[in-house]
C-alpha cells in the first residue's frame, strides 16, 4: 500500500490547520461582537421561539455550536439565563451549525477557495497589526477563514487515494455492507471522532471528503453526521463539570435533545435519507457526483436539525423535567465557596468575564451580609450567642481573604487568553473591585473586634452613643446596599453612570460630615463626664471604621462605572 507514515502525519497536520483556522475565526468574531452577543442572548430569549432564532443567529455568525453551547452554559451558571431559555438557544445552535456544512459544500467542492486564502492573508496582515481592537479582531477572523479553507484543501489532497490503494478500500468496505449494524457502527464512529476533535464542523468536513472521494455511501455519511450531533455535546458537558447544578442541567439538555433526535431518525432512517436525496436531486438537478453527495449530506444535516427542533420545541418543559430528575438539586450549603467560577475548565476568555463578574457581585453580597452580622453582634447580650456570632464573622473574614485570591487568580488566568482591549480594561477594573471589597470585609472584622474589646471592659455605651452608632451604621448600610445593587449588571444599567457615582459620593459626604460632627461632640461629652475616655475611644473607633468602610464602597463604584463610562463613550 503506497501510503506512508509521513503521508498520515500530513493528513493530521491538515486537520490541525483546519481546526486552528476555525478556532481563530470563531475567537475573532467573538471578540469583535463579544458584548453584542451577550446583550443579544439576554435580550432575545424571552420565549422558546426567540431563543431558537437567537441560537441560530449566533452560531451561524461565530461558526461554532460548541462555542454557543459553552456560552449558554456559562450564562446559566452565572444566572443570566434560565434553564428553559437555555434549551431554546441550544436548539437554535444545532440549526445554526449546519451553515458550516453548506459553506464547505458550496465553496469547498465547487470553488478553489484555498487559491484566495493567501491573497486574503495579505489584506488581513495590516488589520492584525492595527492598534484598534475591532480591526484586529476582523484581521483574526480573516486569518482563521483563510487557514480553515487551506486546511480543507490540504485534507482533500492528503487523503489517501483509495483507487490506487484497493487494500484500504477493502478495509473500509468490509464494514459497509452489514445493514443496520453498519449504520449503528458509523453513528458510534461519528460520536467518538467528534468527541476527540471537539468540533463537529471538522468531522463534518472529513465526512464530506470521505463521501466525495467515494470511500463510503451517502447513507453511511448520514450515519456519521448523526454521530457527530451526539459527539458535539461533549464540549458543553466538559465545561459544565465545574459549574453549578443549573449549568450541568443545561449541558445535559443538549445531550438529551440530540440523542432523542438521533433515535427517531434512526427509526425512520431509510425513508428519511431517500426523501433528502430526492429533494436535493429535484432542487439542484444533475451535479458532479462529489458535489451532489456533499449537497445531500448538508441537506440531511439541516433537515435533521430543523425537524428535530420542530418536534422538540413543544417538549421544552418535558426536557427540563427530565434533566432535573437526572440531576437533582443537592442540598449543599454553597455559602463558603465560589459559586460561579472554579479552578476547572474555563470557557472562552471573553465569556469567562461574565462568570467573574457574577462572582464579584456575590462577593459584595457576602460582605454586606457580614456588615449586618456586625450590627447584630452590637446588640447580642448572651456570652454563648456573642461568641458564636463573633466566630462566624471571623470565618467570613477568612472566606473574604480566600475569595479575593481565588477571583484574582481566575481573572489572571482569563487575561492570559485572547482578549479585546475592552475586556482587558474590564479585568483590570474587576481586580480593583475585588481588592476594595476585601477591604470592606476587613473593616467589618475590625468593627466586630472593637465591639468585642468594648464588651471585655464590662461597660456599655450610653443611649445617645447607641443612637449615633445606629444612624452611622444605617448610612453605611445604605451605601453598601446601593453598591451591591450597582454591581449586579453595570453594563445594563439604564441610569447614567455619572448619576450612580454622584449618588455614592453624596452618601459618602453625608458619612464624612456625620463622622466630623461626632468627633467634635465626643470631646465635649467626655469633658462633661457623660462617659469615660476609654468608652469614647471604642465609640469613635466604630464611627471612624464605618467612615473608612464608606470610602471603600466609593472606590468600588468608581472602578465599576468608570470603565462602563469609557466603554459607552
Amino acid at each position: 500500500m503506497d501510503y506512508s507514515f509521513y503521508d498520515f502525519l500530513k493528513l493530521l497536520g491538515s486537520l490541525a490547520l483546519f481546526l486552528y483556522g476555525m478556532k481563530i475565526m470563531s475567537e475573532g468574531l467573538q471578540k469583535f461582537a463579544g458584548d453584542r452577543l451577550r446583550r443579544i442572548l439576554t435580550a432575545m430569549t424571552t420565549n422558546r421561539v426567540t431563543g431558537v432564532l437567537t441560537g441560530m443567529l449566533i452560531t451561524a455568525l461565530i461558526q461554532s455550536s460548541s462555542a454557543t453551547t459553552v456560552m449558554v452554559v456559562s450564562f446559566v451558571n452565572a444566572g443570566l439565563l434560565s434553564l428553559t431559555q437555555s434549551i431554546g438557544v441550544i436548539m437554535g445552535a444545532n440549526i445554526g451549525t449546519t451553515v458550516t456544512a453548506w459553506i464547505i459544500s458550496a465553496l469547498g467542492f465547487k470553488v478553489d477557495i484555498a487559491a484566495f486564502a493567501l491573497p486574503l492573508l495579505a489584506f488581513a496582515i495590516p488589520l492584525i497589526f492595527s492598534h484598534r481592537s475591532n480591526r484586529k479582531s476582523i484581521g483574526e477572523f480573516l486569518f482563521g477563514f483563510s487557514f480553515l479553507f487551506m486546511g480543507l484543501a490540504q485534507l482533500k489532497s492528503n487523503a489517501p487515494d483509495l483507487e490506487a490503494n484497493p487494500d484500504m478500500l477493502a478495509f473500509v468496505q468490509s464494514y459497509t455492507d452489514m445493514g443496520v449494524f453498519s449504520i449503528l457502527l458509523f453513528v458510534f464512529i461519528g460520536t467518538v471522532l467528534t468527541m476527540i476533535v471537539q468540533a463537529s464542523a471538522a468531522t463534518m468536513a472529513i465526512t464530506l471528503i470521505m463521501c466525495a472521494n467515494g470511500w463510503i455511501s451517502f447513507e453511511l455519511g448520514a450515519a456519521l453526521v448523526l454521530g457527530e450531533n451526539i459527539g458535539t455535546t461533549i464540549t458543553a458537558n466538559l465545561a459544565a463539570l465545574t459549574g453549578n447544578t443549573q449549568a450541568r442541567r443545561a449541558a445535559l439538555a443538549h445531550l438529551v435533545f440530540n440523542v432523542f433526535g438521533v433515535v427517531w431518525v434512526l427509526c425512520l432512517f431509510k425513508p428519511f435519507t431517500e426523501g433528502v436525496s430526492w429533494l436535493v436531486d429535484t432542487l439542484f438537478g444533475a451535479q458532479d457526483p462529489a458535489v451532489a453527495v456533499s449537497f445531500k449530506l448538508s441537506a440531511f444535516h439541516t433537515c435533521f436539525n430543523v425537524c428535530n427542533v420542530l418536534i422538540m420545541i413543544w417538549m421544552v418543559k418535558f426536557i427540563e423535567r427530565t434533566v432535573c430528575a437526572i440531576i437533582p438539586q443537592k442540598e449543599i450549603d454553597e455559602e463558603y465557596r465560589l459559586r460561579f467560577i472554579s479552578g476547572g475548565m474555563l470557557s472562552t476568555a471573553e465569556l469567562s468575564i461574565v462568570q467573574a463578574h457574577q462572582e464579584i457581585h456575590l462577593f459584595s453580597q457576602r460582605t454586606h451580609r457580614m456588615f449586618n452580622l456586625v450590627y447584630e453582634l452590637l446588640h447580642t447580650e448572651k456570652d454563648d450567642d456573642f461568641n458564636k456570632l463573633f466566630s462566624r464573622i471571623e470565618k467570613y473574614e477568612n472566606i473574604s481573604d480566600s475569595m479575593e485570591v481565588e477571583i484574582a487568580n481566575y481573572l489572571n488566568q482569563v487575561s492570559d487568553g485572547r482578549l479585546s482591549s475592552e475586556s482587558k480594561l474590564q479585568i483590570r477594573t474587576m481586580l480593583r473591585e475585588v481588592t476594595e471589597i476585601e477591604s470592606i470585609g476587613d473593616s467589618c472584622y475590625n468593627l466586630a473586634r472593637t465591639i468585642n474589646r468594648k464588651r471585655q471592659t464590662n461597660q456599655d455605651f450610653t443611649e445617645k452613643q447607641y443612637d449615633h452608632i445606629h444612624f452611622m451604621m444605617k448610612l453605611t448600610d445604605n451605601a453598601l446596599a446601593a453598591m451591591v445593587d450597582d454591581l449586579k449588571y453595570p453594563e445594563q444599567q439604564s441610569r447614567d453612570p455619572r448619576d450612580i457615582i454622584n449618588k455614592a459620593y453624596n452618601i459618602e459626604h453625608e458619612i464624612n460630615n456625620y463622622r466630623n460632627q461626632l468627633k467634635t461632640q465626643n470631646i465635649l461629652d467626655i469633658n462633661s463626664k457623660e462617659y469615660d475616655y476609654q468608652m469614647g475611644v471604642h465609640y469613635m473607633d466604630i464611627i471612624c471604621e464605618c467612615e473608612k468602610l464608606g470610602d471603600y464602597v466609593v472606590n468600588v463604584v468608581e472602578a465599576c462605572f468608570d470603565v462602563t463610562k469609557e466603554k459607552k463613550a
